[in-house]
C-alpha cells in the first residue's frame, strides 16, 4: 500500500514556518527587555548622582575668615579717682572713630501703688428710744398773796414774775424774781405767796422729776 496523498498539498510546510517564526519573536522581546532595563538603570544612576550633588551644595560650609591679628595690643587705661574721664564721670566713651558710644539708660520703675484696703463695716449701733419732752409743773393749790397795806392804801400796784423750782413731790424748793414790779413790798408778798403753793411735779416718760415754772402775780388796788 502506497503513501497517502493529500489533495491540497504537503501539510509539513505550515509547521516549518511556525518553527522558524518563534525564535525571531523571542529575540525581539529579549531585546526590548534589555533596552528597558538599561534605561531604568541609567535613570536610577542619574537620580543618585543628581541627589548627591544637591546635598553637597546644600550642606556646603564656607570657611569663616579669621580676623587679622594686630601687631600691638593696647591695654585700656586704669581710671584714676577724681581724674577727668574716670569712672563715675559724665564723659562719654569714644571708640576708634572718636564717636560717642550710645548707652541705654534704664529709668527706675515707680513703686507699686498700694491697693486701698476696704474698711470693715462698722456694727450698727443699737438705736436708743427717743427721750420724750419734760412736762413742766402745773399749779395745784394756789393761795392768793396778801396785798401789802401800805401799798394798798397808797394805791400802788404792779406785776411780778416769780420763777419757782418744784421738786418731784410737787413742793416748791426755791423761788426767785424774774421781773420786779418796782415796789419791794409787792415783790416780797409774791415770793411769800408762791412758797405756799403746791404743784403737779414735772414728769418725763411718766416719771416725776424736778422742774421749774414762772408764775405771774398782778397787784391791782381797789378804788
Amino acid at each position: 500500500m502506497g503513501p497517502t496523498e493529500f489533495p491540497h498539498g504537503d501539510m509539513s510546510k505550515p509547521e516549518s514556518r511556525v518553527s522558524r517564526s518563534l525564535p525571531a519573536g523571542l529575540g525581539q522581546r529579549r531585546a526590548l527587555w534589555w533596552l528597558g532595563g538599561a534605561f531604568a538603570v541609567g535613570l536610577l544612576l542619574f537620580l543618585l548622582i543628581w541627589n548627591h550633588q544637591r546635598q553637597q551644595q546644600f550642606f556646603r560650609v564656607e570657611p569663616v575668615a579669621k580676623p587679622e591679628a594686630t601687631d600691638e595690643y593696647q591695654p585700656l587705661p586704669v581710671p584714676v579717682p577724681g581724674a577727668e574721664g574716670a569712672l563715675g564721670t559724665a564723659e562719654p566713651e569714644t571708640g576708634a572713630s572718636n564717636q560717642p558710644v550710645p548707652h541705654i539708660l534704664e529709668t527706675p520703675r515707680p513703686p507699686p501703688v498700694p491697693k486701698p484696703v476696704a474698711e470693715a463695716p462698722r456694727p450698727a449701733e443699737p438705736s436708743q428710744p427717743a427721750a420724750s419732752p419734760v412736762v413742766q409743773p402745773s399749779p395745784l393749790s394756789t393761795p392768793p398773796p396778801q396785798y401789802p397795806r401800805r401799798a394798798l392804801s397808797a394805791g400802788i400796784g404792779g406785776k411780778v414774775l416769780v420763777r419757782v423750782e418744784v421738786g418731784p413731790d410737787g413742793v416748791p424748793t426755791d423761788s426767785s424774781l424774774v421781773q420786779s414790779s418796782g415796789e419791794p413790798d409787792l415783790d416780797r408778798a409774791a415770793l411769800q405767796a408762791v412758797r405756799r403753793w403746791r404743784f403737779h411735779p414735772a414728769s418725763q416718760n411718766g416719771v416725776a422729776t424736778v422742774g421749774s415754772v414762772v408764775v405771774p402775780f398782778v397787784f391791782e388796788p381797789q378804788n
